[in-house]
């Protein structure tokens, strides 16, 4: 497998503090450090699923149930309260993507700085600087400060880069959101080269169509936990089903 999870616990610790408290009261309480007024919240609960090489997992849920934790641990960003995590090969994610471009920087130094992050050398960064460029469409926009960037600019570059780096776990969060169809279109063209290639995509997206077309497998995460993992067009009909009932029940009768 490249990527096994079993019995993944996450949780968040934080201070309850009351709406109408003064800065003082705020500092005060965090000093004192009492239990009674901290509160857990519980991202991810016995989380567990496998994913073997060349396969693509979608990860769907509604906003707040756990999926960009679950990224966030699969990267090493965060570490698991319980439970364990193997991952065969190198992995790159694509977390809050372009967010860590510097807006006075051009769209090129902001690129090499990525790609020496995720461990290219200068020499290869030189030799696909050019191919980089041409993914991303920005053309002569590259050289221009990054503040000077629109959001789907600024994604095409960090996508491009980071993609040129040819790992073999690539993570990714809601890329498919920012961009027109044009290169949301490239990009899907990508995950299918990268796959066979035999390399493994987890994708974090709301949109489901997308999921269920292009994964071969999907996780759907609710308040934590796996409410659905098989095969992407049954999980998301499932997904899918449940969120139309959410939406009957909420309406006025």
């Amino acid at each position: 497998m490249s990527v096994e999870v079993e019995g993944l616990c996450k949780r968040f610790r934080y201070l309850a503090v009351g709406k109408e408290a003064t800065l003082k009261e705020t500092i005060v309480k965090r000093l004192s450090r009492r239990d009674s007024q901290r509160r857990t919240v519980e991202a991810l609960r016995d989380v567990s699923f496998s994913l073997g090489r060349g396969q693509m997992l979608g990860v769907v849920g509604r906003n707040g149930s756990g999926k960009t934790t679950l990224l966030r641990l699969l990267a090493g960003i965060y570490c698991a309260d319980r439970g364990r995590i193997s991952i065969t090969g190198s992995i790159t994610p694509l977390l809050s993507i372009g967010s860590g471009f510097h807006p006075e920087l051009s769209g090129r130094e902001n690129a090499r700085i990525e790609l020496l992050v995720l461990g290219m050398s200068p020499k290869e960064i030189d030799r696909q600087m050019e191919k980089i460029i041409e993914f991303s469409e920005i053309g002569d926009f590259v050289d221009a400060p990054t503040r000077t960037y629109s959001s789907g600019m600024k994604v095409r570059l960090a996508f491009a880069a980071a993609i040129s780096v040819d790992p073999d776990v690539l993570l990714l969060d809601e890329v498919l959101s920012v961009g027109d169809e044009a290169f949301k279109s490239k990009c899907l063209t990508a995950f299918d080269g990268f796959r066979d290639r035999g390399k493994t995509i987890v994708l974090v997206s709301h949109s489901a169509p997308t999921i269920a077309q292009r994964c071969d497998s999907a996780l759907w995460l609710d308040n934590g936990r796996v409410a659905g993992f098989g095969p992407a067009p049954e999980v998301v009909a499932a997904y899918r089903a449940n969120a139309a009932q959410r939406v009957a029940d909420m309406a006025p009768a």
